[in-house]
């Protein structure tokens, strides 16, 4: 199999294993998941929080 360089977040990632990119990819979706959901509950508190 042959070695693919990856440009990932300004570093080079050298893998042999093409799920490796695969994971990262989950892991950059994961992140961006989380963080929204991160800001929804923190709108959502603010929101009750305003009411009081």
């Amino acid at each position: 199999m042959r070695a693919m360089w990856w440009l990932k977040s300004g570093f080079l990632v050298w893998s042999e294993n093409p799920f490796f990119t695969q994971e990262l990819t989950m892991a950059d979706v994961a992140f961006v998941v989380t963080t929204i959901a991160v800001f929804a509950l923190v709108a959502f508190i603010a929101k009750g929080v305003a009411k009081l």
